[in-house]
């Protein structure tokens, strides 16, 4: 038996002492000073560390951490143990403090919420939760809930806090109102004197129409019907008269003279020319424009033999409109005001004294020729104004762009009187009709809407084509048909009353791009991409 055997092994039960932490400091502040005056770590260790120790590793790991202390960075003086002690109840006292002024905080606002006095109304303490953009009810929440609920808001946001969202709310609604509303400005001298004649002439026209139209009533229903089957039989006779190659590129745009003697057309290369009717021999032809042309118009009363006078309009892609004379290869005067942007459609009033350019800064002008300026700047389409037509009074003017709305505008004050909202494209064209009061408009949708300006609202939608409807036009003498043509390469009549159509005319070997009917209402001209143009008239 070894001596091994005799010694027993009793583990001692650790020992923790507890004190104030300046106590311990200041113990192990003495080590650490008995350490740097090269004391052993064993005779700075003292009793009552020596009692924490269980075992001989326990003791060798505090060697090592009074080792490592020393070797280290310097043990902590008085003053900043004493700092960060004062800092510790700094901290605290400012918690405390943070503490006692949000519980003050709290019972302010929530006696505040027992002094607002609240409807006892469901349904307006449901609005007025709303109106503060908070939900109207939570899951299991009662009337009282909600009522305590709102109270509970108002006492943090205050008592007008739903007057001040009332207010934001009306402000923002009368903002965008006026964002929406079309705007004016006071205009020039010329535009004034522009209007007041424009008035002076429209109103004995007006006057006219109304009693034209009154007449018409009194004609026995026997005698209309006879008129119309008669015309419908005239209609249905239409077959080419004449087909003629207008350019060596796209013929863009074809008008007929105010006697129905003359066509005007205009094609890509820039080249405006004036042909015969019926015979379709070419009378004239105008150079200058530097791209190709858009749209074209002759000025009424004007006669052939009449030199050095504006009878011709056409407008370019590069924005420039020509004016031209009969007789002329060369334009009398030139419009710059439009450029760069292209003008796509030009027409005279029916006085002949103005003359209106659509024009793809998203605007239109009207021009006085014999003031020789421009009077009016209109501005109201979102995007390029693409077509526009006169009413036969001269009184208002009809614009589609490519924003898909209308506009009417009343010339003689300057003001939108009619919107017209309902196609799902572009609107290519439009036209008065000689009612004064139906509005035909074509467009990328594929349809013709009817519009009544008495009524403000469309009134008939005609499913006309299988491609964009590129141009429409109604007969100029009675409105009895209204012709469309299209990108599907076909012009169709329709039936002014019902709308059914009545001819469909086929020849052109791709998209036709204009029409137009003459005065007298005995030719329908059409213009498309194969370069040519043709001539339709009822077979004698």
């Amino acid at each position: 038996m070894s001596d091994d055997d005799d010694i027993q092994y009793i583990k001692r039960q650790r020992t923790l002492h507890y004190g104030s932490l300046e106590e311990t400091e200041r113990k192990r502040q003495a080590g650490a000073a008995s350490s740097v005056t090269g004391t052993t770590p064993a005779a700075t260790t003292t009793a009552a560390q020596l009692e924490d120790i269980d075992s001989d590793e326990d003791y060798e790991e505090t060697s090592k951490k009074s080792n490592a202390t020393k070797v280290g960075m310097p043990p902590p003086t008085a003053a900043s143990l004493a700092n960060k002690i004062d800092d510790d109840y700094f901290d605290l006292e400012t918690e405390m403090e943070r503490d006692k002024v949000a519980l003050l905080e709290e019972f302010e606002r929530k006696k505040r919420a027992r002094q607002i006095n609240v409807s006892t109304d469901d349904a307006e303490i449901k609005n007025n939760l709303r109106q503060l953009n908070e939900p109207i009810c939570y899951f299991g929440e009662g009337p009282a809930e909600r009522r305590r609920r709102l109270k509970e808001l108002l006492a943090s946001l205050g008592e007008n806090a739903i007057k001040q969202k009332q207010t934001e709310e009306e402000e923002r609604k009368l903002q965008q109102r006026e964002q929406e509303a079309t705007w004016y400005h006071e205009g020039p001298e010329t535009l004034r004197v522009a209007r007041l004649w424009l008035a002076d002439y429209s109103l004995p026209r007006a006057r006219d129409r109304l009693e034209r139209a009154r007449q018409a009533l009194e004609v026995p229903s026997a005698t209309r019907a006879g008129r119309m089957v008669e015309m419908q039989k005239k209609l249905q006779s239409l077959a080419p008269l004449c087909s003629q190659v207008g350019d060596t590129r796209p013929v863009s745009s074809a008008a007929f003279s105010e006697d129905s003697s003359l066509l005007m057309t205009a094609s890509w290369s820039g080249l405006c020319k004036l042909w015969s009717v019926p015979n379709c021999e070419l009378k004239q032809t105008m150079r200058g424009h530097a791209s190709y042309v858009g749209g074209v118009a002759l000025r009424p009363g004007v006669k052939l033999d009449e030199e050095n006078v504006v009878a011709m309009a056409s407008g370019g892609h590069d924005g420039a409109v020509k004016l031209w004379g009969f007789g002329n290869e060369e334009s009398i005067a030139d419009i710059t005001g439009h450029m760069p942007h292209r003008v796509s459609k030009v027409a005279f009033h029916p006085s002949g004294r103005f003359l209106a350019t659509a024009c793809y800064d998203s605007s239109w002008r009207l021009w006085d020729l014999e003031q020789k300026t421009e009077v009016l700047h209109q501005e109201g389409h979102a995007k390029p104004v693409h077509c526009l037509s006169y009413q036969s009074d001269g009184s208002v003017l009809v614009t589609g762009g490519l924003d898909a709305f209308g506009r009417v505008w009343d010339l003689r004050t300057g003001r939108c009187i009619m919107f017209l909202e309902g196609h799902l494209g572009a609107i290519f064209g439009v036209d008065f009709s000689p009612n004064g009061f139906h509005i035909a408009t074509g467009s990328q949708d594929n349809t013709c809407k009817i519009w009544d300006l008495r009524r403000r609202q469309p009134v008939y939608t005609i499913p006309a084509h299988t491609n964009l409807i590129s141009d429409v036009k109604y007969q100029q003498d009675g409105g009895s048909f209204l012709v469309t043509c299209s990108y599907d390469s076909t012009t169709k009549i329709w039936s002014n009353k019902t709308w059914q159509p009545l001819k469909t005319l086929q020849g052109h070997d791709n998209k036709v791009i204009s029409v137009d009917v003459s005065p007298n209402s005995q030719y329908i001209a059409t213009t498309s991409f194969d370069r040519t143009f043709k001539l339709w008239a009822p077979d004698s």
